[in-house]
């Protein structure tokens, strides 16, 4: 089980993420656009690395939502693998059963 701090700082990335992404999105634009002039594109790059270090995509952390577990993450169903066998073997998971053959 992870330690509830860790999933506690990831959660608040989630937030400053949603807040701050449009306006990331727009001196992204600004910098990697060829229409602005180098001042431009200076002063927005200024501004980029005035926001929240958090409030970039690239410092989330997938995380299985009933352990916290970062590695071994399936996107699809938002769980690691430890617990996704677990359930799928329950049958708790709709529509997965064990292959055999």
């Amino acid at each position: 089980m992870t330690k509830k701090s860790l999933i506690e700082r990831n959660n608040k990335r989630k937030l400053l993420i949603n807040k701050y992404y449009i306006k990331r999105k727009k001196l992204n634009f600004i910098i990697k656009s060829n229409k602005f002039s180098s001042l431009d594109k200076w002063k927005a790059n200024i501004k980029l690395q005035l926001l929240p270090r958090d409030s970039s995509i690239v410092r989330l952390r997938n995380r299985c939502y009933i352990t916290g577990r970062p590695r071994g993450f399936i996107r699809y169903f938002g769980l690691s693998r430890i617990k996704f066998r677990e359930l799928s073997l329950l049958g708790n998971i709709p529509g997965i059963k064990k292959s055999s053959w």
